[in-house]
């Protein structure tokens, strides 16, 4: 049956522990309501029932809907859409990749999501999408517990149509969500960029599917906050500090338990070969010329980053992977320096090797985690550095030792090609990022400026 005897009410916020937004309207005397999660969402909603009315379109007298937002109500949901996106990248993506992806999605279908009867409480609902819903196997495919499965068995109702994704004022409500934290607080820009990049993939693969003709988000306009891309100087170590640092790594633990003693040529493979966490990590015997003196090579092919064991395949917590952003197969050859080179050659004689040949091992022999080696590196950086230094930025994390390492080559006049290379970086990266000066070097070209002036006095 079809009426136009319609009458759509104003919005209104429910007296609730949780914000929500009523939208009321009559269609032949019966009454109807949608409820929301943001006031944004109801008012749009509404402004579509009042233009619907105006333009004559016929009211269905058993949904309250007019044609246009019936058809839009049977098509596919956002939290279907999302299970087939994740099916899609899942197996081509890197595991850091996922976890990205799944916290994304997430984050979109939190957005996305009407108040129904039934609602789990919000802590739940993340919970069972991170968990179970956004990784593979997909839950249709395995065994769930009965709140996960109850959950999101609401989810799959309580989603909205992917449709509602081209609709401009719905898209920036999507997008405004994603700046904030749990708490409410602002995310990271970074993070904000992550998530707002896979909704735009995301909704690539809708218009392969056909569910749009373009890209509903890329054309939303809305500003993105802004990421800083340089290194901060503050946390670059001059060649002074950093020895100072390896040093105190070697009194981390004590010397018998050598909880620090064991790490010291990680951190160096940092500092002096600029090699990230991960592929120091992965270095094995076989991969080193270590000669009795002067430069020896370090042949990367190989990564060991640190992930959850629901991203891997393997279902390990480290992923053992090639080279970053390079193929498989590419090993990319880095000269050391001697100072590395006798470092490397006394852990092999005090250590050895881990039983498939990895460096570096923890006191168990396994692969070393990237919470163990920063905990060695904070109580080193408490025993190096001065108390001003320590409350500082300066070399606060371990991958500030690659940091230091780039910015030491730059500025002793090293071609940003060579340095490029051996970094394993494009030279517009290293440029953008990288060309810092190490700390202390200010007062270098202070003291040549100050005499070049003082020939003209």
């Amino acid at each position: 049956m079809k009426s136009l005897d319609v009458k759509v009410w104003g919005v209104r916020k429910r007296n609730t522990k949780k914000s929500s937004y009523d939208v009321r309207w009559t269609v032949a005397g019966n009454v109807f309501s949608e409820q929301f999660r943001t006031k944004a969402l109801a008012d749009h909603y509404r402004s579509k029932l009042l233009r619907a009315a105006h333009a004559g379109e016929e009211f269905d007298t058993a949904t309250g809907l007019p044609d246009s937002m019936v058809e839009k109500a049977a098509s596919m949901t956002w939290y279907a859409f999302a299970l087939k996106y994740l099916a899609m990248k899942w197996p081509h993506a890197a595991p850091n990749t996922r976890n990205g992806i799944n916290e994304a999605l997430t984050a979109v279908t939190m957005a996305l999501l009407d108040d129904r009867p039934g609602q789990p409480s919000e802590e739940l609902i993340r919970k069972a999408l991170r968990s179970w819903a956004f990784v593979l196997p997909a839950p249709d495919e395995r065994e769930l517990p009965t709140e996960i499965a109850n959950t999101l068995h609401w989810v799959a109702k309580a989603s909205r149509p992917l449709s509602d994704l081209g609709d401009a004022a719905i898209g920036r409500a999507v997008l405004d969500s994603l700046k904030l934290k749990l708490d409410g607080t602002a995310a990271a820009a970074e993070t904000v960029r992550r998530k707002r990049r896979t909704l735009v993939n995301a909704m690539h693969y809708a218009v392969d599917l056909g569910e749009f003709k373009e890209n509903p988000i890329t054309g939303i306009r809305w500003k993105k906050p802004k990421v800083a891309g340089e290194v901060d100087p503050r946390v670059v170590a001059n060649p002074e500090q950093a020895r100072s640092l390896l040093t105190a790594v070697s009194y981390v633990g004590g010397y018998g338990r050598a909880r620090g003693r064991r790490l010291v040529g990680l951190f160096a493979c940092m500092y002096y070969g600029a090699l990230r966490p991960a592929e120091a990590i992965g270095l094995t015997s076989a991969d080193l010329k270590l000669p009795e003196s002067g430069w020896g090579t370090a042949l990367l092919h190989r990564t060991r980053p640190s992930v959850g064991k629901q991203w891997t395949d393997s279902g390990e917590t480290h992923d053992d992977r090639g080279l970053k952003n390079r193929p498989a197969e590419e090993v990319r050859p880095v000269p050391i320096p001697p100072q590395l080179v006798a470092i490397l050659r006394q852990h092999l004689a005090t250590f050895g090797t881990a039983e498939d040949g990895r460096l570096f091992a923890n006191e168990r022999g396994g692969v070393v985690g990237s919470s163990t080696y920063y905990r060695v590196w904070q109580e080193a950086r408490a025993l190096a550095l001065p108390p001003a230094a320590v409350a500082s930025p300066l070399a606060a994390r371990p991958y500030d030792l690659r940091h230091s390492a780039l910015s030491t080559w730059l500025n002793s006049g090293v071609d940003p090609t060579e340095v490029a290379e051996r970094a394993g970086n494009s030279v517009e990266v290293l440029l953008s990022r990288y060309a810092k000066c190490i700390d202390g070097r200010q007062d270098i070209a202070n003291r040549k400026i100050e005499e070049l002036l003082r020939e003209y006095e």
